[in-house]
């Protein structure tokens, strides 16, 4: 919990009491959060709330698993009010490579909710360890049959 609130404060989104008051009210509880139900505008509420509870997990994942320069990591939200929410993390290598799915989270946004900080980190701990592995798996790309040849670096086919 201590991670994603100094995530919060540090990338200015709120100051500290703030940070605090948001994650108690809205992780540490009981299902549902009426925060959620409540919002005037639930849709933008469930929204940056799954922002503000995955994007400090999946950054602490990207900066354990060295990854190029070129490429970057997208936190995508699919948000529904009546079931569950999607959050997809993909990964997207550079040089018009293929993309690849890290992580499918598929949870009613409400119900992501802990009884203790304790449970909440378990939770977050679970995450990061799967989007982790997953980035692992990308750092030792098989080699290309393709090889980057003098300044004008066209890719020559090399025959093995």
């Amino acid at each position: 919990m201590s991670y994603l609130m100094d995530s919060l404060v540090n990338s200015g989104a709120m100051p500290a009491w703030e940070a605090v008051e948001y994650l108690t009210n809205n992780l540490v509880g009981e299902a549902p959060n009426q925060n959620l139900h409540h919002a005037k505008s639930p849709y933008e509420a469930i929204q940056q709330f799954l922002h503000r509870v995955y994007e400090p997990i999946v950054e602490a994942a990207s900066r354990t698993v060295e990854i190029p320069t070129q490429a970057m990591i997208h936190m995508f939200t699919d948000i529904s009010l009546m079931g569950k929410s999607a959050v997809l993390v993909v990964y997207y290598p550079g040089h018009n490579r293929p993309h690849q799915l890290l992580l499918l989270d598929s949870i009613p946004a409400w119900d992501i909710v802990f009884e203790t900080s304790t449970a909440l980190n378990e939770w977050a701990d679970e995450r990061y360890g799967w989007i982790v592995a997953a980035l692992k798996t990308l750092a030792h790309p098989v080699e290309s049959p393709l090889v980057e040849q003098g300044e004008d670096l066209q890719p020559e086919l090399v025959e093995s």
